[in-house]
């Protein structure tokens, strides 16, 4: 069944009240609530908005209508539901970001409703149906796995603390970065990369599915991006009728939309995501991802066609109907990539990462050195004057053995050992300004300064910007610090950073640090200077390679009780060679 394992974490309390209301026989249903609400009540109850303002179908608002819960609803007297960030009405599921209140912590939630279809069937309740997903669910506490949030607690219809309009809920571990929506939408994703991004999922399907689970990877709303770029099964609960096939659909499903940003199954689910369908051939299967996407490699492509198959058309010639396929496909395309490409790619449309053999032609030229034509000449001037050294040197040898001498010796003269120095003007070669930075906002208190404008100081316009929040007390009265996290796509070595403000006296301290979310007593200090109004230049000559930096401003700019610091441009230097 759906995702990861309950494991020791699961509340004893609830643990013990799912048990005791779920049968232990699969198929079997939940008892109902105790107390129905009342029908009355439930239709005056008003429906929450849509999410990402997509229009909901009848169906949908059909179960909202019967919804008394909502933000503020706490369920097992522990969980209280903050943001309703997505549906599954297939499975007459809702996911929420909510507050463990005990452990003060964001958790996923996955709360099942009564379905318009349980009153037309044998179900009316939707008890049944919801009873053999709980009992799933439990039956997947040991599964644990990378590619999915963790299973934290279980909650079955008339449990203590469950609202009597909730046939059930599940519990994991909040995938705080993205969803799969949002990780699409800032713009083209490296093929690649793409397929980095599915082999956890792929590899999470697999060894779910040997242990005769089911993830629900073929919903957009249940996958998740983390941090580190991972995609994730972020809620459980699948539909009772669900499938490994589906499953492995929903593997080429969230590869497609990472290259494509397009959802390639329902188009309802898409549209409830706010994304976008994509094409359709004469058979009713998406076009390939390359015909959408050009420089997406014909392996990728190979995968999500196979993948995804067509209903279509029956049994497609090469559909692959395991997980374990899938993950072997991704891995050799990655496992290509990783051994160095002969050939330049085709242009895909993303801007080259620092990285990169083959450059985009588009890039932005490294400035030269205007004085790179003088160092030429010097260094040419040398290179002759030593030669003719050793020649006349060379000549005197050979005519002193083969040659009788009539004089004194030849000497060469003082001017050719006061040759110039062959080390050229202007000292080392010029350092290169690192691209591709990735920057976030480093604030620990959660409460982070104006994080939606942070890619403005990375942006190479320095008539756009970002600030901290202006406070009324200088730091660190209400916070030790604000930070910027800027992130390289490798490691780099660092020769100096220079900061772009008009906030005269703001203090930073250059931190070097081992992971984007790490500790600020897991980094290490490197440099500390007070920013002037215009360019400030910090020398890193010293430090070390490292692939993430933070800017920590201890002190902010202004006074009295206007204190905020601006930054228009952020560079980061890489060492010259």
């Amino acid at each position: 069944m759906p995702g990861p394992g309950t494991g020791a974490t699961a509340s004893a309390a609830s643990v013990t009240s799912t048990t005791a209301a779920a049968p232990t026989v699969p198929g079997t249903a939940i008892p109902s609530p105790a107390v129905p609400p009342d029908a009355a009540t439930v239709r005056s109850v008003q429906s929450a908005p849509p999410v990402n303002g997509a229009s909901l179908g009848r169906a949908e608002s059909a179960v909202r209508s019967t919804a008394a819960t909502g933000p503020g609803t706490v369920l097992g007297n522990r969980y209280r539901l903050v943001l309703r960030v997505g549906s599954d009405l297939s499975a007459g599921a809702e996911f929420w970001r909510a507050e463990d209140t005990i452990l003060q912590r964001d958790v996923g939630v996955t709360v099942l409703r009564r379905l318009p279809a349980d009153e037309a069937d044998e179900d009316p309740e939707g008890t049944a149906r919801a009873g053999e997903m709980i009992v799933r669910a439990l039956r997947s506490g040991g599964f644990e796995h990378a590619g999915c949030a963790r299973l934290l607690d279980v909650l079955a219809a008339g449990s203590p603390g469950v609202p009597s309009d909730v046939l059930g809920a599940a519990v994991t571990e909040w995938v705080a970065e993205h969803s799969l929506t949002e990780a699409v939408a800032g713009g083209l994703i490296k093929p690649l990369r793409a397929a980095r991004m599915v082999q956890q999922l792929a590899s999470a399907a697999e060894e779910a599915h040997g242990r005769g689970l089911v993830l629900g990877t073929d919903h957009p709303q249940r996958i998740r991006v983390t941090r580190d770029g991972r995609a994730q099964v972020a809620f459980v609960l699948p539909r009772p009728g669900l499938t490994p096939e589906d499953d492995v659909r929903g593997l080429g499903a969230v590869l497609y939309t990472l290259l494509t940003s397009r959802w390639p199954l329902s188009g309802s689910d898409a549209a409830r995501a706010g994304l976008p369908s994509p094409e359709r051939d004469e058979h009713g299967a998406p076009v390939p991802p390359s015909a959408l996407r050009p420089g997406v490699p014909v392996e990728l492509d190979a995968v999500c066609t196979a993948a995804l198959g067509s209903h279509a058309v029956g049994p497609a010639v090469g559909r692959v109907h395991t997980a374990a396929a899938v993950k072997q496909m991704i891995g050799e395309v990655v496992l290509e990539d990783d051994r160095g490409a002969i050939f330049p790619p085709e242009h895909d449309g993303v801007p080259a990462e620092p990285g990169d053999v083959w450059q985009n032609k588009t890039r932005k030229a490294t400035p030269q050195d205007p004085d790179r034509r003088r160092k030429l000449l010097i260094g040419l001037s040398v290179l002759a004057a030593g030669v003719l050294v050793v020649l006349g040197y060379l000549g005197v040898q050979l005519g002193s053995m083969f040659g009788e001498s009539s004089g004194p010796a030849i000497v060469v003269g003082d001017n050719a050992a006061a040759a110039p120095n062959p080390t050229a003007p202007g000292g080392p070669a010029a350092s290169v300004a690192v691209s591709g930075v990735s920057l976030e906002v480093y604030d620990r208190t959660g409460d982070r300064d104006n994080a939606v404008d942070v890619e403005r100081a990375v942006d190479g316009n320095p008539t756009t910007s970002w600030s901290t929040f202006t406070y009324k007390q200088q730091l660190p009265a209400l916070k030790p610090g604000v930070g910027l996290m800027a992130s390289f796509a490798s490691v780099e070595q660092l020769s100096r950073i220079t900061v772009q403000s008009p906030s005269a006296g703001t203090v930073v301290e250059i931190r070097s640090a081992p992971s984007a979310d790490a500790d600020l007593k897991d980094t290490q200090l490197l440099t500390r200077q007070t920013l002037t109004t215009g360019t400030s230049t910090i020398s890193l000559a010293d430090s070390q390679p490292t692939q993430h930096v933070l800017v920590w401003i201890t002190k902010l700019g202004g006074g009295g009780d206007a204190n905020v610091s601006q930054i228009d441009e952020l560079t980061f230097y890489r060492a010259g060679l």
